[in-house]
């Protein structure tokens, strides 16, 4: 497996342990819809919300902060596969996007979760 694909589950697996110590619960991990997939659907129990995480994990900020690269384009298509995923299991509770971004190196293990991201980028 590639490097970056290993960092990139790493990041995944550390932005789900984060979000289960704060309350979360982890819905689904990696979900497909047509060509998105949304890397962590989880529900935020203390305000009874829906969460849509994108997690961006790189190994240094050198060419920009992780969250920087989450693309109009691929808002679009979490937009559009978390509508499905809402539909496909009949859920009725408010929605939120969320980017959680990390720095992972020999020296620096550093996570910043973005509540409500998709209006702050």
């Amino acid at each position: 497996m590639a490097q970056h694909n290993e960092l990139g589950e790493w990041g995944e697996q550390f932005a789900s342990e984060y979000l289960l110590k704060k309350g979360y619960e982890i819905l689904e991990r990696n979900y497909f819809y047509d060509k998105a997939e949304i890397d962590i659907i989880a529900k935020n129990k203390a305000r009874d919300s829906l969460v849509c995480v994108e997690v961006k994990t790189r190994n240094s900020d050198m060419f920009g902060d992780p969250q920087s690269f989450v693309s109009k384009g691929k808002i679009k298509l979490l937009v559009k596969a978390m509508d499905a995923y809402v539909t496909e299991n009949d859920i009725s509770l408010e929605t939120r996007f969320d980017i959680i971004a990390i720095i992972k190196n020999k020296s620096t293990e550093e996570l910043t979760h973005y509540e409500n991201a998709f209006y702050h980028f």
